[in-house]
């Protein structure tokens, strides 16, 4: 690999590594580093940490002070903003997925939704996240956009702390159950309409419990 090459990956790299800490809530909303210190944690010249930072900038997930950089992390108004963008698109996937969703497809949802009741019945959150993309993910299959599975794919990703958190809540975890098992009916009615209507509600219903513990 020449260095030109070896330079970009390790760029990427320190990016992603980076966005995650933020995305996971490793670091808080506020906290500063500097280029040398983020130098430091990372074991990498500041170079790399340099083209990190403009990219990390570019998503607005940092600040540049005096000071270093400074830690945005998610606002509440990008969760809000975040979740309408979902609404609408997700009930869009779920609309053309009832057109298109064979019985293999419907099988393949009926059984993560049975897997994701029984973690839910366990308490078992790492397993109930897991499900719980798994149901989206499939309906973004199925729909056959790869347009809306990159654009809901990223959105997933800058919130996954907070779905995270949503899950751990008992008694949202099994209503999202009995949410996906409505959608999962309005497809295998092929009822694009219903379908559409139910994706888009589940999505509010998630927002609603996430905004109302944002601040915890």
């Amino acid at each position: 690999m020449n260095s030109e090459l070896k330079f970009v990956s390790l760029a990427d790299s320190v990016f992603e590594r980076i966005e995650a800490d933020i995305l996971s809530g490793k670091y808080r909303k506020g906290e500063t580093f500097t280029e040398s210190k983020l130098s430091e944690i990372f074991g990498v010249s500041r170079t790399p940490i340099r083209e990190a930072i403009g990219r990390l900038e570019q998503e607005n997930l940092i600040n540049i002070t005096t000071k270093g950089v400074e830690i945005l992390g998610i606002e509440r108004s990008d969760i809000e903003d975040i979740y309408e963008i979902r609404g609408r698109i997700e009930g869009l996937a779920a609309k053309k997925s009832a057109k298109t969703i064979t019985d293999e497809d419907l099988k393949k949802l009926c059984d993560i939704i049975d897997l994701q009741e029984f973690y839910t019945m366990k308490g078992i959150s790492e397993k109930i996240r897991d499900t719980d993309s798994e149901f989206h993910e499939k309906i973004y299959a199925v729909c056959g956009s790869n347009i809306y599975l990159s654009v809901l794919s990223n959105l997933h990703k800058r919130i996954k702390k907070y779905r995270r958190l949503s899950i751990q809540n008992p008694e949202r975890a099994k209503k999202a159950v009995e949410e996906h098992r409505g959608i999962y009916e309005a497809l295998a009615a092929h009822n694009g309409e219903l379908a559409e209507k139910l994706a888009a509600e589940h999505i509010a219903n998630a927002r609603d419990n996430i905004l109302k513990n944002f601040d915890e």
